[in-house]
């Protein structure tokens, strides 16, 4: 069999040739050099940017050409000839060329004649003209084109084939274009059955019955007799490049093969005499996304122990690497460290700069989020802590010229920042750094992780509209040649900014129109659902539906540390606070949020964590009439939020602190706080925190109207009633404001008990002016609104 040439190359050096002789119209030429470009090199010309659709489009065409002449039919047939007979398209012209190769000798003809497309060098033309020949004309072939590389390439591979493997593959072009027999017979009124081989129909009269012998000895009796022939015109390049692409495009984007394309790449497997051991890391990395775990091990160690049996410990070290982080993705942490650091060992021994930095880059984010197992190794000087195995790995990577890694290290140096709450400038610093790394180097697969963090940065910073427009923009631009994490992540994320407007429909909308073949991914899987059950766990808590929130509770919780996002955990558990302090479980709250607190200040994570929960616990306080004993935790969290500059957090401890002064009497303290942060709260366009900070300013307001009672007795006394009564009516009238203010925002995010909570304080108000009727419009709009929900649960 053929290693390189089959069928299909035929197809496409004929191809070639109708293009050099001018057969190709002008406008078939782009369509024409499109397709003959996509199938000979790794890029594809008319489709630079894919989108997420065209991912695996290459790899489909691929195994259709290879199967089956009728690509070239779709591809051809749309034009006609350039000759601009009636009726006569350019496929029909490719025919005339693919069944004018009517006999093995033809074949040899045939290819004989490709040098003749390849310009010459001048050495070459004096000699053909030192022999008498003709040097070619016309448009030629430069040899080191595209397209001429490939045809030197077919020249030189069937002029080393073997007689019978040559004779193979004139078998194989038969069988590919039978298919078109019934075509060409109708264009053709010359056609014969025994057509497809002029030695056949030549010998046909001095062989006469004997004829059908020799073509079925030949041929074999299926091609002869008209029958399916179910074995399928592969070549080893053929399957060797359908491999390398199928892992290039899931190591790219993080996808499992569609299954369409896995079944069709089966088949053609099963037709190779050979199985090449690359199909091995192909299963592996198929076995691995899918979640099962015996079936990767196994395929992992199966490709190398083929690929290294006579390579000594060369390449040992990717073994381990991939065994690793297998292990790792699995939850079996404590193997894959001791795999990792024997991976790191034996590139150091074998000087490989490339795997000991990516192995060394692994460990530093695994230890990151497992740092209970590494913490005896931080002693080593070679696997230090946090920033200066961050330094190395940046130095290193400069070094050796890796790109990707360079930058990733300069990503994580500042993200370390962030959660560290050090300098906002100096994280800015290393992320511009990185940014112009990426676009000096037009690494397109680092987008994701950039604008990830840049996300970060503006939702910790209070611009919750910059996060938006990230958002889109990576979604826009930069999602097809993403990988998939990168876009379900981002995806998720601005899911949950819409969320948090109380946009829940277009959140599930969002996530509802994810890839769904990239979702067949384990991993990916899990945190598409994890998250969408995030939103709608958000959505019940806010319609107060306490048994589907604690039925989506109990699924979410079952998941361990393992097995979602270090950051995604926390919101589970945020939101488990949340569901015990609907249902007045204080107790368990308290405790769930001491435990929490601990833990985050034994594993040294992200300062936002740490305030969250410092914030929680004082709202705790305050649901259980203690509120003063929040006070130095609210102090504590707003000196940390003004620190790091988390301003949403700080906003949030400001109305923690106003709470406090309120239920100390000291009202007029509290409304300054709250006048001077709500406008800049508006900006962070959360609108639960601008809910609860208008809320609480009516509250100060209240509490001022209440102390404002002049004397009586005296016309001075009078006077001073009057003006204490306008300005008690101008406070009234201001904490009316709020409290609308705060209805908006709670109603956008459609919070049923702090609606009510916000009527049921207007109606008060309104009882104490005596205006009866308003009060009564209130309460009937809190009852509307608590039937209402009442039957959505119901």
């Amino acid at each position: 069999m053929s290693r390189y040439l089959g069928p299909a190359k035929i197809g496409l050096l004929a191809l070639i040739e109708l293009y050099i002789e001018g057969a190709v119209p002008n406008d078939a030429i782009v369509p024409v050099i499109n397709f003959l470009t996509s199938h000979l090199l790794d890029c594809d010309l008319g489709n630079a940017s894919p989108s997420i659709a065209d991912q695996w489009k290459k790899a489909d065409c691929t195994i259709r050409l290879t199967v089956s002449v009728q690509h070239f039919e779709e591809v051809l047939a749309p034009f006609a000839a350039a000759d601009r007979l009636p009726g006569r398209r350019l496929w029909d012209r490719f025919l005339e060329k693919l069944w004018g190769i009517d006999s093995f000798h033809a074949l040899h003809e045939f290819i004989d004649r490709v040098p003749n497309l390849l310009t010459r060098s001048k050495d070459e033309l004096r000699h053909m003209v030192e022999r008498g020949e003709e040097p070619p004309s016309g448009v030629l072939l430069s040899p080191n084109s595209p397209f001429g590389a490939f045809v030197r390439r077919a020249y030189l591979e069937f002029s080393k084939l073997q007689f019978d493997h040559a004779s193979e593959l004139w078998k194989m072009v038969v069988k590919y274009r039978q298919p078109t027999a019934s075509y060409w017979q109708r264009r053709n009124p010359h056609y014969h059955r025994l057509s497809f081989d002029a030695v056949l129909l030549t010998g046909e009269h001095e062989w006469g019955s004997q004829t059908n012998e020799i073509a079925m000895v030949a041929y074999g009796n299926k091609l002869f007799m008209g029958e399916q022939d179910t074995t399928l015109p592969v070549t080893a390049d053929d399957i060797e490049g359908l491999l390398e692409l199928q892992i290039a495009q899931m190591h790219k984007y993080g996808d499992r093969v569609p299954p369409d394309i896995r079944d069709r790449f089966q088949s053609l497997l099963g037709s190779s005499r050979i199985v090449p051991s690359l199909s091995h890391y192909l299963n592996f990395s198929d076995s691995w996304r899918s979640g099962d775990l015996p079936a990767s091990f196994d395929y992992l160690h199966r490709y190398f122990d083929y690929t290294m049996q006579n390579r000594d410990r060369l390449f040992y070290q990717y073994a381990l690497l991939n065994l690793a982080i297998v292990q790792s993705d699995f939850g079996c942490h404590k193997e894959a460290v001791s795999t990792m650091l024997e991976a790191i060992s034996t590139a150091r021994e074998n000087r490989d700069t490339t795997c000991l930095n990516f192995a060394l880059n692994w460990f530093y984010h695994f230890s990151k989020g497992h740092s209970d197992l590494v913490r005896e190794l931080e002693d080593s000087s070679m696997l230090e802590s946090g920033k200066e195995s961050l330094a190395f790995l940046r130095s290193k990577a400069k070094e050796t010229g890796m790109w990707v890694l360079w930058s990733s290290a300069l990503l994580s140096e500042a993200k370390l920042g962030l959660a560290n709450g050090e300098s906002v400038s100096t994280a800015m610093e290393n992320m511009v750094r990185s940014s112009q790394l990426i676009v000096e180097r037009n690494i397109k697969a680092m987008f994701g992780t950039q604008l990830s963090l840049v996300i970060t940065l503006w939702d910790r910073l209070g611009m919750s509209l910059m996060s938006n427009m990230m958002c889109e923009v990576f979604l826009r631009c930069h999602a097809p040649s993403s990988g998939f994490d990168d876009r379900l992540k981002i995806t998720c994320r601005l899911a949950g900014l819409l969320s948090s407007k109380g946009k829940f429909d277009a959140a599930f909308e969002m996530l509802e129109g994810v890839d769904s073949n990239s979702l067949r991914s384990s991993k990916p899987r899990q945190y598409w659902h994890h998250y969408r059950g995030l939103v709608k766990l958000r959505r019940d808590l806010h319609h107060n539906n306490l048994e589907s929130a604690e039925s989506l509770l109990s699924q979410l919780l079952q998941a361990g540390p393992d097995d979602v996002e270090p950051d995604m955990f926390f919101v589970i558990d945020s939101m488990h606070i949340e569901a015990l302090t609907r249902r007045q479980d204080f107790e368990a709250a308290f405790l769930k949020v001491d435990r929490l607190i601990s833990d985050l200040r034994d594993d040294s994570r992200d300062i936002a964590l740490r305030i969250r929960l410092l914030l929680t616990k004082a709202h705790l306080f305050a649901l259980t009439g203690r509120p003063e004993k929040g006070f130095t935790i609210a102090m504590r969290a707003a000196s940390m939020a003004w620190r790091a500059r988390l301003v949403a957090l700080l906003w949030q401890a400001v109305g923690a602190l106003a709470l406090i002064l309120t239920a100390l009497g000291e009202f007029a303290a509290a409304e300054r706080l709250l006048v001077a942060v709500l406008p800049r709260c508006l900006e962070t366009d959360v609108a639960y925190t601008a809910g609860t900070l208008y809320s609480l300013l009516a509250d100060a307001r209240m509490g001022l109207a209440g102390g404002m009672k002049g004397p009586r007795g005296t016309a001075t006394a009078t006077a001073a009633a009057a003006a204490a009564t306008g300005e008690r009516g101008r406070v009234l009238a201001g904490a009316q404001k709020a409290l609308d203010s705060a209805l908006e925002c709670f109603s956008a995010v459609e919070d049923v008990d702090k609606r009510c909570e916000v009527l049921a304080k207007k109606a008060a108000i309104f009882r104490a002016d005596g205006d009866m009727a308003r009060a009564d419009g209130c309460a009937e709009q809190y009852l509307r609104i608590w039937e209402g929900d009442r039957g959505r649960k119901g």
